[in-house]
Formats: C-alpha cells, structure tokens, sequence
C-alpha cells in the first residue's frame, strides 16, 4: 500500500458509497483508476467489505444497545466463541480486546428480556464464563 492507497481509505470510511469518479477527484486520480485501486485492494483483502452504521435511535427494532465486557471459560478458544456468538442473533461486532475481560461484543435487544435471554445463551453457548454488560444510553454523532 502506498500513499494513494492510503489517501483512498480515508475517503472510503468517510463515505464508502462515493462515486469513483469523486474519489478521483479527491484523491488526484481518474475514476478509472481510482475505481481499479479499490478493486485490488478488496481483491487483496484490505478492503474486507462495505456496511451501514445505523443510528440505534432510528431502529426501532433493536430496543436496547448493549456492550458487552466478555471473559471466556478456560476450555474455550477463540475460535470457537468468534464462531458462535456471531451465530447469536442481535449481535453486531465482536472485538477481541487488551485488559481485563477477552472481548467486547456490541449487541441489540428488543427489551430486557431479549437481553437476560442474549446474556445466557452467551454462557451456554458461546463459553463465556463472566460478562459485565453496559446499556447505551444515546451515541454523539459521527463526524
């Protein structure tokens, strides 16, 4: 990746849906080859994928927005909480993480009963064995 490459990712997580004809333009490139760098480095791997970050205010389907703190039993793996909390429905990023707990999960509920249900198939399902959970309250508007 070089400095162009660079410039272009920055525009992307602004807005991942620009034209490619306006990331040129951004960027100093024609579309043309603007639109073939973005298509290697998803070829590549770099870019893994595109998605919406919806504002937890405007879903009226997810109730609850909930974070997580995750401390897995001994005789689980990474691997195998990765491969079934993303298999639990409501959650929507997984992040393995530094300090006192193994992962932060971000999770929508419908209700607080939705949530008790969440947290105990996390224990039953997925090999945690402590959680700490934290219900936001409303999220300031990126930028």
């Amino acid at each position: 990746m070089d400095r162009l490459d660079r410039e272009i990712l920055s525009v992307l997580q602004e807005d991942a849906r620009i034209s490619y004809r306006d990331l040129g333009v951004r960027v100093g490139l024609s579309a043309n080859a603007a639109g073939d760098r973005v298509r290697r480095m998803r070829r590549d791997g770099v870019i893994r994928g595109f998605s919406v970050i919806i504002d937890p205010a405007a879903d009226t389907r997810s109730g609850l927005v909930v974070f997580i703190d995750v401390s897995l039993r001994l005789d689980t793996t990474n691997e195998e909480f990765e491969r079934s909390v993303l298999m639990l429905p409501g959650i929507t990023e997984v992040v393995h993480v530094t300090g006192g707990h193994d992962y932060l999960v971000r999770a929508t509920a419908a209700d607080p009963g939705a949530l008790d249900t969440l947290l105990r198939r996390l224990r039953r399902e997925a090999g945690v064995a402590h959680s700490n959970t934290r219900i936001a309250l409303r999220a300031a508007p990126a930028r």
